[in-house]
């Protein structure tokens, strides 16, 4: 019997190679765990489109939207680890979401083989024209002389615009009120109208709006200026020293996946996301595009995941 079962091992481990080898040989499902037209299902359609190129076989996206993305995320990790599923995950679902909820359907760290840190989008910290602040010193001075009554905007619970905003008021000292919406676009729509007083808003959609006044930027969320906005600082060269969020994506596929799988994925992710097309495409939605080995975008993901850990914990955040 256990000469049978060690002849079946190596027969299951000389299949996986030979599947390696020639991978793909079929069509490959890309599960958005988000509906279709935001960040995340632009950037699966535009490096799903590449990879069809590339490898001659079809990439096809799987809106699985829901439950602030953590429903794909449960299908994902649910599927073959054969290499014929994969999923795109932003980091609300990846770093923040394990944190917030006491119960997931998935296991981040047992359940996926991560593959590549994909691109990242930065958020425009944005104030309504009628708030009279011009900076973030001024912002959040006003926040201390009148504590509990800035409302601010986001696109819903554990979205990283609510986290960055959470991120905010636990450097600076302050409490501001949530007002959360379903998706950027009716978060930003809330922000332009005056129901809300700020938000972190996506470069691209912050941009048009603060050219023509409807909105007025303060700072930009990332670690270095946004290049669609070069000249607007960044939060932490604003006051705020070490404050730093974007959303970011990342490829994964279900824990178990071949190495070598994992490993031509990664080469012909990373190749897309360095074609001229793609960089242009995305960045003409204010996303940059980045591109790491698997074992990068790990390290990446442990600094991530305690950072939005300590700020849930100390600002007492939690999602039933």
């Amino acid at each position: 019997m256990r000469i049978l079962l060690a002849a079946w091992s190596v027969l299951m481990c000389l299949c996986g190679i030979a599947n390696a080898q020639d991978y793909p040989n079929k069509t490959v499902r890309v599960i958005v765990p988000w509906a279709a037209g935001g960040s995340t299902d632009s950037i699966g359609r535009i490096v799903a489109a590449k990879l069809t190129e590339y490898t001659g076989q079809q990439f096809v996206i799987d809106n699985r939207a829901g439950a602030t993305g953590t429903i794909g995320h449960a299908q994902a990790a649910k599927s073959p680890p054969d290499g014929y599923t994969l999923l795109i995950g932003t980091n609300s679902t990846f770093a923040i979401a394990p944190h917030l909820y006491k119960s997931l359907q998935y296991d981040t760290d047992a359940s996926f083989a991560p593959i590549a840190l994909l691109a990242i989008s930065p958020q425009i910290l944005s104030v309504h024209p009628s708030i009279p602040v011009k900076s973030i010193r001024e912002l959040i001075a006003l926040a201390k002389a009148k504590p509990g009554q800035l409302i601010f905007s986001s696109a819903g619970p554990g979205s990283t615009s609510h986290l960055a905003t959470e991120l905010l008021m636990n450097m600076a000292g302050i409490k501001m009120i949530h007002v959360p919406y379903k998706g950027g676009g009716p978060s930003a729509q809330a922000l332009l109208g005056g129901e809300t007083m700020l938000s972190f808003v996506d470069v691209i959609t912050a941009l048009p709006f603060a050219k023509v006044g409807k909105l007025r930027p303060l700072a930009a969320s990332t670690a270095k200026r946004s290049a669609m906005m070069p000249d607007l600082p960044t939060i932490s060269e604003a006051g705020l020293t070490g404050f730093e969020s974007s959303t970011t994506f990342a490829a994964f596929a279900p824990a178990g996946t071949p190495k070598d799988v994992v490993n031509k994925l990664n080469k012909e992710l990373v190749r897309a996301l360095a074609a001229a097309d793609v960089k242009e495409k995305l960045f003409n939605q204010g996303i940059e595009t980045v591109g790491s080995s698997p074992e990068e975008f790990v390290a990446y993901n442990r600094v991530e995941t305690a950072k939005w850990g300590k700020v849930i914990r100390e600002q007492g955040i939690r999602i039933e």
